[in-house]
């Protein structure tokens, strides 16, 4: 079975979520930069614990997404 049961990601998407709830957008970036930030851990290791987690929680967007930002991390 080659369908899926959520939309591709698309930057339409994230525009339309800003534009619908722009505090709750706004408040989620603001806590993705404050957990991503480097600190005790490097920004790649907490990518890489993101990409675990969204495998258990089964979000895939969240699964592309920390993927993408973990390779480019290196």
């Amino acid at each position: 079975m080659t369908e899926s049961v959520y939309h591709p990601a698309t930057p339409e998407i994230g525009a339309r979520r800003a534009q619908l709830a722009p505090a709750v957008d706004e408040a989620f970036e603001n806590f993705s930069r404050a957990v991503f930030a480097e600190g005790a851990l490097p920004e790649k290791t907490k990518q890489l614990i993101a990409v675990a987690v969204a495998h258990v929680t089964q979000c895939p967007y969240c699964i592309q997404g920390h993927t993408r930002l973990a390779r480019r991390k290196g």
